[in-house]
């Protein structure tokens, strides 16, 4: 039994620094990666006859001292709290002043001509890049460039409120 104890330490000596790297790397904390680690070795002491290979020893205690960190986790509970008591608000429910403001760019981008409005939405709500709305609608990117760009000065004065949506010089 003395010959085997030896063993054991002088195996256990030897795997620490990379067990303790290990748990340390599980746990982010020097003081429970200690304690991962001499608990795996208590545990491999009470079994280490079940070892047939001394150069499976290394994934074995790894494995041991992944277990042990595991179960911390199976044993905490974690702190609950009285829902009666907790507050839950509601974000995700626009304000009426949002809702007005959702509503004046949709009747604005409403009243920009087809030709400009229709580039605007599949950029805007489809996502389309400039290409691809050009493929779709037969024409030219530098095409939809120009048109975008005129629908978002449309819609500027729309939502400024300067007439029509004619924005002086361009149109």
């Amino acid at each position: 039994m003395p010959a085997q104890r030896a063993e054991f330490e002088q195996l256990v000596r030897r795997l620490t620094p990379e067990l303790y790297r290990f748990a340390y790397w599980l746990c982010h904390d020097q003081a429970l990666a200690q304690d991962l680690v001499q608990e795996a070795c208590l545990r491999a002491w009470r079994s280490h006859a079940d070892l047939r290979d001394d150069k499976a020893a290394k994934a074995w205690l790894m494995t041991i001292v992944r277990r042990e960190h595991a179960r911390l986790y199976e044993r905490r509970q974690p702190p609950l709290d009285d829902i009666a008591e907790v507050v839950i608000e509601d974000r995700d429910t626009p304000s009426a002043q949002e809702l007005l403001e959702v509503q004046q760019m949709r009747d604005a981008i409403a009243r920009i001509e087809p030709k400009y409005r229709e580039p605007l939405l599949l950029q805007l709500v489809g996502g389309f890049s400039c290409e691809e709305i050009a493929q779709q609608l037969g024409i030219t990117a530098a095409a939809v460039m120009t048109q975008l760009f005129r629908a978002r000065a449309k819609l500027g004065a729309l939502l400024r409120g300067d007439g029509q949506g004619k924005v002086h010089g361009l149109f």
